[in-house]
């Protein structure tokens, strides 16, 4: 059986045609029924006594998240997402708050970023939004911030970063490196070993809504400080359980552990290998669609293809459309995304591995007609 079959045969069957998991993806039979058998038994025993029953499914999800981001499970912590763990990180840093990155970077990062107090300096980007190794080499070298970040995969378009790269620039430099992997993991190769990496379960592991996580090397976390509990309080509680302590949806970090197992399964390469199969297929279907441009090159190792309107065509209502008259699911990419790089609105497409050709066709089909409709 195919990667693609398996993943479909693991899945309910879509009502029309899911072409969004750079948004969410569809949740396998085994994740959903991880998390109700779950909260079943947190009905049954009580939620304290069934979350300490999870401890080993739990610690499976951060292992399997270490061996994904080159770091160790112990490294790892559940969040509530990846605006959560950003929002944990920086309120503990007790560094100086200086942050490069790139012009294109994620808006809600931006303003995680500057409502922890961060003076933000951006990093060197060619036309497409990449980042540009060499000036960004000697950029850092010759006044480096606090913290480097960089959203490995962007949430406005499909541009791989350079991660590899930049994550032994940085290394070089003795600077943190701080990884956004909410649309990477699971993606791209991401088991590099940064300072500190974070992202979200619902994207393309295709766990559950809700949950996230944050992993941090020992060396940065040696510099941190969580706001809560105070630490004055000098509470017997490692930085690790600080930063993970309060309510948590435990029935959805099951859930995700299950997803991130599923997908160590099915194998990280032959994954990626597919994705980026799948956005080549996708962009060859759309491409020439009268009103859009497709920003991505055709092999771009991604399976996000956005798409920009070039005669006036509305984003937003064109998925709208899409959604109410053929069932099948886009993003509508608003400027507020990347308000530093972004012009104007993108429409979205991002199947996974189960993608086939005449799904792509019936996009491509539908979004013309879409065009002249909406």
């Amino acid at each position: 059986m195919s990667l693609a079959e398996q993943w479909r045969s693991a899945r309910p069957a879509v009502a029309g045609l899911h072409l969004d998991s750079a948004a969410c993806s569809r949740q396998s039979f085994a994740a959903m029924d991880a998390a109700a058998q779950h909260a079943r038994h947190e009905a049954e025993v009580g939620a304290y006594v069934a979350a300490e029953a999870a401890t080993p499914v739990l610690d499976a999800g951060r292992a399997a998240i270490g061996v994904l981001t080159g770091l160790s499970g112990s490294d790892v912590v559940f969040t509530t997402g990846a605006n959560n763990a950003l929002d944990l990180l920086l309120s503990a840093w007790r560094g100086p708050r200086t942050l490069a990155c790139l012009p294109g970077e994620y808006g809600p990062n931006l303003a995680i970023m500057a409502a922890n107090g961060f003076d933000v300096r951006p990093l060197p980007a060619d036309g497409d939004g990449r980042l540009d190794v060499e000036a960004a080499a000697r950029l850092l070298a010759e006044n480096p911030p606090a913290l480097v970040h960089l959203t490995a995969l962007g949430s406005h378009r499909g541009t791989a970063q350079p991660l590899a790269a930049l994550t032994q620039i940085c290394r070089d430099l003795d600077v943190a490196l701080v990884v956004d992997a909410a649309q990477a993991l699971g993606h791209l190769d991401c088991a590099v070993a940064p300072s500190a990496i974070y992202g979200s379960s619902r994207k393309w592991l295709a766990g559950p809504r809700g949950v996230g996580f944050l992993a941090i090397a020992p060396a940065l976390a040696e510099q941190l400080r969580p706001r809560l509990p105070p630490p004055d309080w000098n509470l017997p509680l490692t930085l690790m359980q600080r930063l993970e302590q309060g309510e948590a949806n435990v029935a959805a970090r099951v859930g995700f552990s299950v997803a991130v197992g599923e997908y160590l399964a099915a194998g990280p390469v032959r994954v990626r290998e597919r994705l980026a199969e799948v956005g080549r297929m996708t962009r060859e279907a759309v491409a020439g669609t009268r009103g859009w441009r497709v920003v991505e090159a055709t092999d771009e190792p991604t399976a996000v293809t956005t798409l920009a309107p070039t005669a006036g065509a509305d984003p937003q209502k064109v998925r709208a459309w899409l959604i109410a008259e053929r069932g099948i699911v886009t993003t509508h990419a608003e400027v507020l995304r990347a308000p530093f790089e972004m012009t104007t609105p993108v429409l979205r497409a991002s199947p996974h591995v189960d993608a086939t050709p005449e799904d792509l066709g019936q996009f491509a089909e539908a979004l013309a007609t879409a065009t002249e409709k909406a």
